[in-house]
């Protein structure tokens, strides 16, 4: 299945010029908005998308640049288009991210659940759920902090779309035996990587990996890199891509 995909923010958490990395998946009319940072709601008004013309959220873990501007999302559906959003979500997540992240922003009695704001749809990892007819999406549970999960995401078998990632060679490898055609891998451009992987990781993939590796969630400094990232292409802000 052909999927449409626009980076609204291809910026790393500090990234001043990209905004949050933040995407939106599109597949015969349905909207997904994969993850929702600090200036997602910004870029998405500057692209002229406004929040009721998206059909769900997928979110990855809990960092601000991926859940920061839910609680727009939140009140925006909520008091100018009076429905609750879909959100899609890891089991293991949805109390972490009401307890940590969103009850001191969102509560106003008697609102005082995450389900008051969102049509919350719990999604066990692993196995493959059909957001949307042609649209199927598994949870994969990645390396990032310790002791604070966090997914990546495969779509229809085939498109790999990191979270927040530290350098897992091997998992790669076994993605690409598996039949995925297209990563899009988070990339921090210097050294080391701690939480994220390194450029100079990702430039010791075997050039067949590398060929089907398109890189985002990069530094400001991504254009002194152009021309240094092996056979690994870089994703662009705003441009749209046909994943097949």
């Amino acid at each position: 299945m052909v999927l449409n995909i626009t980076m609204i923010g291809t910026g790393s958490a500090f990234a001043k010029k990209y905004d949050n990395n933040n995407a939106l998946i599109e597949h015969n009319g349905f909207r997904l908005l994969v993850d929702c940072g600090i200036t997602l709601p910004k870029a998405l008004h500057q692209q002229g998308i406004a929040f009721d013309e998206l059909d769900g959220v997928l979110i990855s873990h809990i960092h601000g640049d991926h859940v920061g501007g839910l609680e727009e999302y939140a009140f925006q559906m909520m008091f100018k288009y009076q429905r609750k959003p879909i959100l899609y979500i890891a089991q293991s997540l949805v109390e972490p991210l009401w307890e940590q992240t969103l009850r001191g922003g969102l509560t106003q009695e008697p609102l005082v659940e995450l389900e008051h704001f969102f049509d919350v749809r719990p999604l066990a990892p692993g196995i493959d759920h059909e957001l949307y007819p042609g649209l199927t999406v598994k949870l994969m549970e990645t390396k990032h902090i310790p002791n604070k999960p966090s997914y990546s995401f495969l779509f229809n078998g085939s498109f790999f779309y990191t979270a927040d990632m530290r350098f897992d060679p091997m998992l790669l490898q076994q993605l690409i035996d598996n039949g995925v055609s297209t990563i899009y891998h988070d990339c921090q451009l210097e050294a080391p990587g701690v939480v994220h992987a390194s450029l100079d990781e990702l430039l010791t993939l075997p050039d067949f990996i590398q060929q089907k590796t398109w890189l985002m969630h990069y530094g400001d400094a991504i254009e002194q890199y152009v021309g240094h990232t092996g056979n690994m292409r870089i994703v662009e802000q705003h441009k749209t891509y046909t994943i097949v």
